[in-house]
C-alpha cells in the first residue's frame, strides 16, 4: 500500500501507524529490508528525526531490528512475535525443538486436510530441492531447502494464525535444522520425508501427524539435554 505523507499533530504516532500498518498488511514482510530513513521521510513528508523516533519504538516493541550498516529489517508481524522472537533466543534448542514439534505435527494434520494441488506442487518443489542438495553435500542448500518444506507444510494449513506463529519462530527453525544437518550425520528417516509429503498429499492426517511426530522426535533425541 502507498505510504500517505502525514500533515497533522502527534506526528511520530502517525508514522508508527503507518509503518505498523505497512507490517500487518503483508507489504513488509519479516526478514525484508525496509526503506531508508531518508526514503521514508520523503514519503511521508516529515523530519528524519521523526522517522528515526518512529523506527526505534518499532525496534523496542521488537517489530524491527536496526543493523548499523546494512539498513533496518522486519522482525516480526507483532508485538507478540517480537515478545517471542526475544524470549526464543534465551531458550535452548530442546525447548525450540519442543515448540516446533508441536506447531509441525498440526501443520502436518492440517496440511494434510486443507492442501491445494498449487500447495502440492510447492511441497513437491521444496522437496526436489531438498534432495538435490543433500546428494551434492551442499549443506547450505539443503538447510534452505528443508526449512522451505516445512514451511511450505504449515502455508497448506491455511490457518493465518498459525503460518503467523511459525514465522516468528522460524529463525529457531532455521537454526535446529543447521544444527542437525552440520552437527551431527541424519538418519535414512530423518533425511527422507516422502512418508510425509505421501500422507499429506493422500488427505491422510493421522499418517502426516504420525510421520511428522517421528522426524520431530528423532530430532528431539539428537538434541540432548
Amino acid at each position: 500500500m502507498p505510504l500517505a505523507s502525514t500533515r497533522r499533530t502527534g506526528l511520530v504516532d502517525q508514522v508508527i501507524s503507518q509503518l505498523r500498518a505497512q507490517i500487518d498488511s503483508g507489504e513488509w514482510g519479516v526478514g525484508d529490508r525496509i526503506p531508508t530513513e531518508s526514503e521514508l521521510s520523503d514519503q511521508l513528508e516529515v523530519g528524519r528525526n521523526t522517522v528515526r523516533e518512529a523506527v526505534r519504538a518499532l525496534a523496542h516493541a521488537g517489530l524491527l531490528e536496526i543493523r548499523q550498516g546494512a539498513g533496518t529489517f522486519v522482525r516480526a508481524s507483532s508485538e507478540l512475535g517480537g515478545a517471542l522472537r526475544r524470549r526464543l533466543e534465551r531458550s535452548r534448542l530442546r525447548e525450540n525443538l519442543e515448540v516446533r514439534r508441536a506447531l509441525e505435527m498440526e501443520a502436518a494434520r492440517l496440511a494434510a486436510l486443507r492442501h491445494t494441488q498449487d500447495d502440492i506442487a510447492r511441497i513437491d518443489h521444496a522437496t526436489a530441492l531438498r534432495g538435490a542438495a543433500w546428494e551434492q553435500r551442499d549443506m547450505s542448500a539443503f538447510v534452505e531447502a528443508d526449512f522451505a518444506l516445512h514451511r511450505a507444510i504449515v502455508n497448506a494449513t491455511h490457518n493465518p494464525l498459525l503460518v503467523d506463529l511459525y514465522d516468528d519462530i522460524a529463525q529457531a527453525v532455521y537454526e535446529s535444522i543447521a544444527h542437525t544437518a552440520y552437527g551431527q550425520q541424519p538418519s535414512g528417516d530423518l533425511l527422507d520425508h516422502s512418508r510425509l509429503t505421501d500422507a499429506i498429499r493422500a488427505s491422510d492426517p493421522d499418517g502426516a501427524l504420525r510421520e511428522a511426530a517421528c522426524y520431530l522426535d528423532e530430532l528431539l533425541s539428537l538434541a540432548g539435554d
